[in-house]
């Protein structure tokens, strides 16, 4: 079984400009940038307009590490203590379960670990000393 742990930066609609920044400042690599009307639709939930070119998900390659990036949706934002979180990343769904299991307890849930269009089993969750994880598992759906 395969984990890493990456930084994931929240930003409040200045995702492109702090790519930019970083890309100049340390030499960073883009390895994935996608906005929101990029993603595939889901006529559930229409994108909004104001959010279209906003980041939904960036990766950066800085060196031997890698720092992810992400907008948060317009109505939604991150205050100083959440703007930075901790993506574990790990290719065993029934890992994925424990870990956010693990985390949750006398912790909060953001979203519930579920099945999404990028992977199997997903979720966000802060533990109990008020640290945000993603748990993402790669793989096919």
């Amino acid at each position: 079984m395969a984990m890493s742990l990456s930084p994931y930066l929240m930003m409040n609609g200045n995702a492109k400009e702090a790519i930019e920044f970083y890309e100049k400042v340390l030499g960073a690599e883009v390895l994935f940038n996608q906005t929101f009307g990029e993603m595939p639709e889901n006529p559930e939930f229409p994108i909004a307009e104001e959010a279209k070119e906003l980041v939904s998900h960036a990766m950066l390659k800085i060196g031997e590490s890698e720092l992810m990036f992400s907008d948060n949706y317009p109505g939604q934002a991150s205050q100083s203590g959440d703007q930075v979180t901790i993506c574990i990343s790990t290719d065993d769904i029934e890992k994925s379960k424990q870990i956010f299991n693990d985390l949750k307890q006398d912790g909060q849930i953001k979203m519930p670990l579920q099945d999404t269009f990028f992977s199997p089993a997903y979720g966000i969750v802060t533990d109990k000393f008020g640290v945000t994880f993603q748990i993402y598992t790669e793989g096919q759906h």
